[in-house]
């Protein structure tokens, strides 16, 4: 409808420049909006206050005058000239009706669009280091990475969901020296565990099968592990180099054990990820391990691109990218004094990876902590010669988790923390999936987790799924009065629908192709979730207000059945791109204010 609006605007516009009443050196290009308040009407064009400056006229003059030359049209029923110089278009009852049709038909593909069409596109999220399991501050960008991933296939977009698995550096091998100290202690050895170790039950869960596929066969004393190793931290030392020291004490007396400790703490932890994930209905098409880059010549391919571009330089024995060249802070060493390959080179080779695998676009998922990461990554891609614009970088910021009024504290190095599976067990996955993206990923999110499982209208993923399983109940109420639905039959009657509850749904049905394109075009999730709160509260409203089901006319029941099975469609259809579950029954139909139930 909206190009059917622009249309008409370019048409009248290029009637009034023939006729001389416009004189524009260049086109403007015309905007227009859904109307927020529908005593507005449905659409509002702002063309006219665009084209007073370049016309030098007043704004509501040009309403006019674009009003009057306006083609005729039959899904226009009225136009107005509203505040400053707004043209706003009232659509005819008949066109928005056609909308229960376009959805009955279409079902789930209603309001797919051709956005993306064409475009490859590679999402990554999560990809949590995997130094222990998930926790609830991951939750946020699994949850929202997912949803814009079916969001974007709603739009057109070929999608892959990728992981980036950090499977190699100093954070993996604190973890593998971590597990054989736990290991150690199971061993009968007395170890003062590091202050800069991971203490989580996890850990020794992990050293606990170490050792039954091991026995004692990678078992050293305390001496030998100690021995002249720098003080900890608590010990009035420094528990960086104290740590670094027990890695390397680790390496030079389990040889290939290490690697057996490594992998197995490795393949412990990503498989519980990846366990925690499926449950929370995420699935990836590919776990992308960082070793990989190191064991390729992906790296090195990178680097020598940026050399030959002239983006590289030593200083200080250490190999420089002059990333300040392309607007970052600061330039970046990609490879150390050693020899030894930097973190951001092997984010440097990822990123020319992305695109060697033909992705045309490349979307990252960061947290908030991440942001030094969106100029550095630009930059990276720009000297690499690949086109920045095509690197997206979306920070999502912190989730605060409360319980009965009071914020919980999370510590991931210390092992205090709730992690995603517990928080899928006392909320459910609906739940929390909802409310992790209700709000922006922009804002801070706090996270009620005494809201997300109660049963009431306060609750929006349980007000939403209780529209949805309403409707399911009024077609097995149709059984029980001895009704047959059909379809055509109330097709055909739609007319019939004149209820102010009635156009209010119809409104907001032809409403979500265009959420849906815009919370595309946005990367604005949210603004999915927001709609169906809405949706969900029409159609509670409705159902209240009038019976569906009990009625004798059949052209008025048929009517109603099919307004409701079309609103039915599409708040499944939202709940699926945000990963929730569309209930057909739900076992508290008291809880929404004892409510009657017309049927």
């Amino acid at each position: 409808m909206i190009r059917h609006i622009k249309e008409l605007l370019d048409n009248a516009i290029i009637d009034l420049k023939r006729d001389q009443a416009f004189t524009l050196e260049k086109d403007i290009e015309i905007q227009i909006e859904r109307t927020r308040n529908k005593t507005h009407g449905d659409y509002a064009s702002n063309i006219a206050l665009m084209l007073a400056k370049p016309l030098g006229k007043n704004p509501r003059e040009i309403a006019q005058q674009i009003i009057d030359q306006l083609p005729e049209s039959q899904h226009v029923s009225k136009t107005e000239i509203a505040g400053p110089g707004f043209i706003n278009f009232f659509l005819t009852m008949a066109c928005q009706r056609q909308v229960i049709k376009k959805v009955l038909k279409k079902k789930e593909t209603f309001a797919t669009n051709t956005l993306g069409q064409d475009q490859n596109i590679t999402v990554e999220f999560v990809s949590a280091n995997p130094t222990g399991p998930l926790h609830v501050g991951h939750g946020r960008g699994a949850a929202f990475g997912s949803s814009l991933s079916n969001l974007l296939e709603k739009c057109g977009y070929q999608v892959q969901r990728e992981y980036y698995v950090n499977d190699h550096g100093r954070q993996m091998d604190i973890l593998a020296t971590s597990v054989w100290l736990r290991y150690l202690e199971l061993c009968g050895e007395t170890i003062t565990f590091p202050d800069n170790g991971y203490k989580g039950d996890y850990i020794v869960d992990i050293a606990r099968t170490f050792r039954q596929k091991y026995g004692d066969d990678w078992r050293f004393t305390e001496h030998d592990v100690f021995e002249d190793i720098p003080a900890d931290e608590s010990a009035g030392g420094d528990k960086e180099k104290h740590i670094d020291a027990l890695i390397e004490r680790a390496k030079s007396q389990l040889g290939k054990g290490f690697t057996k400790v490594f992998k197995l703490a490795l393949d412990s932890i990503l498989s519980g990820i990846s366990d925690d994930l499926e449950e929370f209905n995420v699935i990836y098409e590919e776990w992308f391990s960082e070793r990989s880059l190191h064991d390729s010549d992906t790296i090195q391919r990178a680097l020598n691109t940026l050399e030959k571009n002239g983006h590289l330089y030593k200083k200080d024995g250490a190999l420089w990218f002059n990333a300040t060249h392309f607007g970052d802070e600061k330039d970046r060493v990609v490879e150390r004094e050693n020899g030894q390959k930097t973190y951001f080179a092997s984010d440097i080779a990822y990123l020319l990876n992305k695109f060697e695998r033909n992705f045309d676009q490349a979307i990252y998922i960061l947290g908030a902590d991440h942001h030094g990461y969106i100029a550095r990554l630009k930059a990276a891609a720009q000297a690499l010669g690949l086109d920045p614009d095509k690197v997206e970088i979306l920070l999502v910021q912190f989730a605060h988790l409360f319980k009965g009024g009071e914020k919980l504290q999370m510590s991931t190095r210390s092992g205090s923390f709730i992690t995603l599976h517990e928080l899928i067990d006392e909320v459910g996955k609906d739940a929390a999936r909802f409310f992790y993206v209700m709000r922006s990923h922009e804002q801070h999110l706090d996270f009620d987790m005494d809201l997300a499982k109660s049963q009431s209208n306060d609750n929006p993923v349980f007000y939403i799924q209780y529209a949805h399983a309403r409707i399911c109940s009024l077609f097995r109420k149709l059984e029980e009065h001895g009704y047959q639905y059909n379809a055509e039959i109330g097709l055909v009657a739609t007319d019939l629908l004149n209820e102010e509850h009635e156009t209010d749904l119809i409104r907001s049905l032809s409403q979500y192709p265009e959420v849906i394109e815009s919370a595309g075009r946005n990367r604005s999730v949210q603004a999915v979730a927001n709609y169906l709160r809405e949706l969900a509260q029409l159609l509670h409203s409705y159902y209240n207000a009038h019976k569906v089901v009990q009625i004798e006319d059949e052209n008025m029941r048929n009517a109603r059945l099919n307004l409701c099975e079309a609103t039915r469609v599409v708040l499944a259809d939202g709940l699926r791109i945000l990963g929730s579950s569309a209930p057909e029954a739900m076992y508290s139909e008291d809880k929404l204010g004892q409510q009657q139930a017309h049927g």
